[in-house]
């Protein structure tokens, strides 16, 4: 099990992302994915107020309704970590102290609980005072609504800025940072991100860990990608530096006898800092090879082969 930052909350070494709940897999199927992850083990659901209102027909919040009926239906709310973001929901944009609270309240409401584990300002809101966003999470807190806070998309100076308000004020700290980052989109984060992370103890949960599936091994070619829902974000690094990264995540694969999946996110998992990297599954069937990378480790040349082809790319 790997901590979250200072919080006490242990969870296990992978993330289900719930982005797919209520758009690429119905509420049937993401029960039978929410099943299959607990059952192997998995306990942090990662999810946000704004999944999935990108569908045409959704309004956001269905992947949060989607895990409160579960979460109801199995009666195991103690035994899972729920960790969602606000500031992206239609309704609830911004994170002003006022829309922080009432998009909390929604959320529990559709989580159908009485906490949320980790809350996380999902993208920086440079139209309202970061102060006033820090006291509107550490409110959340002090009120019992959620355990513990984290930030995603922000940049290393206003991750050190807001630190820097809640030490002053005797606010909650941050326990966790979600940033963009993986085999093939290394750069920034390890230049930006990675310091202030060590340097404040946060939980790193990297989201888009397989790249929108290029890291699978799946997309080789322009024709791989057509009709794929993730294809045109797989297309930026459908390159020949790319697919160098695929070849030797192939051979380290072949001799494991695991998917290229399976190895991209245990080099991830073995990152400083890393507590668990994020990945969704669009069905039960593409759900051992993300939960196989918890249990796997990787040899030292395994790593510093993945390590050099993966340097080669641009940022």
């Amino acid at each position: 099990m790997s901590s979250l930052g200072n919080s006490g909350i242990e969870v296990f070494p992978l993330a289900l992302g719930g982005n797919t709940f209520g758009w690429t897999s119905d509420e049937a199927t993401s029960h039978q994915v929410l099943d299959a992850f607990v059952e192997a083990g998995g306990n942090l659901i990662d999810t946000a107020d704004g999944y999935s209102a990108w569908v045409p027909g959704n309004s956001g919040g269905e992947s949060e309704t989607i895990i409160g009926n579960w979460l109801t239906a199995r009666g195991n709310r103690d035994r899972v970590v729920i960790g969602t973001k606000v500031s992206q929901h239609p309704q609830f944009r911004g994170l002003a102290a006022a829309n922080v609270a009432a998009a909390a309240d929604a959320s529990l409401t559709r989580l159908r609980t009485d906490r949320i584990d980790l809350y996380y300002a999902h993208y920086d809101d440079p139209n309202t005072p970061l102060e006033e966003t820090a006291g509107a999470f550490d409110a959340l807190v002090k009120a019992g609504k959620v355990r513990a806070i984290a930030v995603s998309n922000y940049t290393a100076d206003r991750i050190r800025e807001w630190f820097e308000i809640a030490r002053r004020n005797d606010f909650t700290l941050p326990v966790a940072v979600q940033p963009h980052y993986n085999l093939v989109k290394r750069i920034a984060y390890e230049r930006d991100i990675a310091p202030v992370a060590a340097a404040e103890h946060l939980a790193v949960v990297p989201y888009y860990a397989l790249a929108s599936g290029f890291l699978t091994g799946k997309y080789k070619t322009t024709e791989d990608l057509k009709g794929a829902p993730r294809g045109q974000a797989a297309n930026a690094y459908l390159s020949e530096a790319g697919l160098q990264v695929i070849k030797v995540l192939e051979d380290v694969a072949s001799a494991h006898g695991v998917a290229p999946a399976t190895v991209a996110l245990a080099w991830l998992r073995g990152r400083p800092g890393v507590a668990a990297p994020l990945a969704s599954a669009r069905t039960t069937e593409q759900l051992p090879a993300l939960v196989a990378a918890a249990t796997l480790d990787l040899t030292a040349d395994e790593r510093t082969a993945l390590d050099e082809v993966s340097a080669q790319l641009p940022e």
